[in-house]
């Protein structure tokens, strides 16, 4: 099938994003070896990947468009380090050129990669340019001029992939970066013809215990919708709908309040936590908010007026921050960074009506900026470089003061520009 005549369905799109899974799959420990994208990047990327293809296993029949924003809701909120956000940001801009389609054309579909190419460039701030974003540049040039010939998608994807090639004589081979943006393309367009492995298949051959670094790709799976609602029965058995409602979410909060029941969690599936909950007693005031795109958020009944957010690699660091006045921990180190998913849900809390974001790596600084971009003006970020950088830092708190005067003060105290 030839020029704009073909159609690129739903079921295509599954093959490409689980072909660059796979392809990922095999490479990410080479990856993990190279320079240029922080630490572990190769593992990052491949649990960012996870975390877009499993959110796909269980749609039906979604349609091109469907898929890609389903894909591209994960990949954002199940983003780990400074590569993970960038492929985030590609998936999020062909999920922007796909919006509305249930097929697309191969014009359409070469359109909707420069869109995600576009969006990719835009995420990361520094000069000089990165290898990553050199190669991408190339690969969304060689997919323009494959577009504007009418190719079929197989011979876009070639191309730009050649270009890609092409263009790594202008950067360092072994850049972690520029390899990433190489092996994705060349593993959407071996998942074309069929030749890839699901994240729940490389359960079932082992991969998961066998190979370093690797984590279970179930454990990346994110919940990107939170639902907070009331039910009219103050006569319900709480642990038995709490209970209930884990099934299908995390950071399930159930708690009596007058006649009314106040349920506050995160889930995949919003609409089955609501239809779970009807079966419990009258609905009121439901609200669904997709934490992967940008959002306001007020705080209900919050406890402080601010707090500071921190992440931990370990339990003595974990008690270290806390005695130097840190309230909330997320876990992670350089090698397993936190999502984005994760820095948000726990922004999410009723603790504080505002946050201070602290990181001590440079390996957390994209994921940081994309969690504030979600969250807006309830969180402020404070990125050291170092532990020690962080300490100053946080010496420089003052729980009486706001959290955008605390993060100016503490961005002083550390000599953070």
């Amino acid at each position: 099938m030839a020029g704009n005549r073909e159609v690129i369905t739903g079921s295509d799109f599954k093959r490409m994003v689980s072909g660059a899974y796979s392809e990922f799959l095999l490479e990410y420990e080479h990856i993990n070896q190279m320079k240029g994208a922080g630490h572990a990047s190769g593992t990052h990327i491949l649990r960012t990947m996870g975390a877009a293809v499993l959110a796909l296993e269980d749609a039906r029949d979604a349609g091109i468009g469907g898929y890609a924003q389903r894909m591209a809701t994960a990949a954002v909120f199940g983003a780990r380090g400074a590569a993970g956000v960038v492929l985030a940001q590609l998936f999020r801009g062909i999920a922007k050129g796909l919006t509305g389609k249930y097929t697309a054309t191969s014009s359409e579909f070469g359109k909707a990669f420069q869109y995600g190419i576009l969006y990719a460039q835009r995420i990361v701030p520094e000069e000089p340019e990165r290898p990553i974003i050199t190669i991408a540049k190339s690969v969304a040039k060689g997919a323009y001029h494959a577009v504007r010939a009418d190719l079929p998608i197989t011979e876009i994807l070639g191309a730009a992939l050649q270009a890609g090639e092409n263009s790594m004589k202008f950067v360092d081979r072994e850049d972690a970066g520029a390899r990433i943006m190489f092996t994705f393309f060349a593993g959407c367009l071996k998942g074309l013809d069929g030749n890839f492995v699901s994240p729940a298949i490389s359960l079932s051959l082992g991969l998961v215990s066998g190979q370093k670094g690797m984590q279970d790709p179930r454990e990346d799976l994110v919940r990107p919708y939170c639902v907070r609602l009331s039910i009219r029965n103050p006569k319900i058995d709480m642990e038995a709908f709490k209970k209930q409602l884990e099934e299908n979410s995390t950071f399930a909060l159930v708690e009596p309040h007058g006649k009314d029941v106040l349920v506050h969690l995160h889930t995949d599936h919003p609409g089955r936590v609501v239809d779970q909950a009807i079966g419990w007693g009258p609905l009121h005031e439901v609200r669904v908010t997709n934490m992967s795109e940008s959002h306001v958020l007020g705080a209900h009944g919050a406890l402080m007026k601010v707090a500071l957010l921190a992440i931990a690699e370990n339990r003595v660091q974990a008690r270290e921050l806390q005695d130097d006045g840190v309230n909330v921990i997320v876990s992670g180190s350089e090698e397993a960074c936190p999502s984005v998913g994760e820095i948000v849900g726990a922004a999410h809390s009723d603790l504080a009506e505002r946050y201070v974001l602290l990181a001590w790596s440079r390996d957390f600084h994209l994921v940081l900026r994309q969690a504030k971009r979600l969250l807006g003006e309830r969180v402020e970020l404070v990125l050291a470089c170092d532990k020690a950088q962080q300490a100053k830092a946080m010496r420089a708190f003052d729980g009486e003061k706001g959290a955008l005067e605390n993060a100016k003060a503490m961005r002083e105290a550390a000599g953070i520009s």
